[in-house]
């Protein structure tokens, strides 16, 4: 896996401070997309240890919140199998850190994922520029869902955050 960024204290991308790794691939190439530098697998740095120990160093500060994993999609294909190891190393090591991740995939393509089940929360959908609306909290087209991944996981339905 690569990623473009890692963002500290992060108040856009998630509820509370986060911090966010923005990961490099994307097969959905929506127009308007906000990140579409991220779009290429290839582009960006390596995800190496040295990443990964910067985000650990964050999620030990009291004051955030958790991870967010942004992009690019993180469910890119060629992302999917890092990205499930290191959420399964964050939820190990930060079990009270909520890890937030947004995706272009619709929450019925992914919801049998091994890495939904230590997500908190996914952002659901593709960006669609004819339903953007700056007014939504964490979400920016009408089509994107926020998604509570514990309680839908639960209740066998899907359960919006409120």
């Amino acid at each position: 896996m690569r990623y473009h960024d890692i963002t500290k204290d992060d108040m856009k991308n998630g509820d509370g401070l986060r911090v966010v790794l923005w990961v490099a691939g994307c097969s959905h190439h929506c127009p308007g997309c906000q990140n579409p530098v991220t779009w290429d697998p290839e582009d960006g740095l390596p995800f190496d240890r040295a990443a990964e120990e910067e985000i650990f160093g964050q999620l030990e500060q009291e004051y955030i919140s958790g991870l967010t994993l942004s992009g690019g999609d993180p469910l890119y294909e060629g992302n999917r199998e890092a990205v499930t190891e290191l959420v399964r190393k964050v939820k190990s090591r930060y079990p009270k850190k909520t890890i937030w991740l947004y995706t272009g995939y619709r929450w019925e393509e992914i919801r049998d994922l091994e890495v939904i089940r230590d997500i908190d929360v996914v952002v659901d959908g593709r960006y669609i520029q004819e339903e953007r609306d700056i007014t939504l909290e964490w979400r920016g087209s009408a089509n994107q869902r926020v998604i509570d991944v514990p309680k839908t996981r639960e209740l066998g339905q899907i359960v919006l955050l409120v």
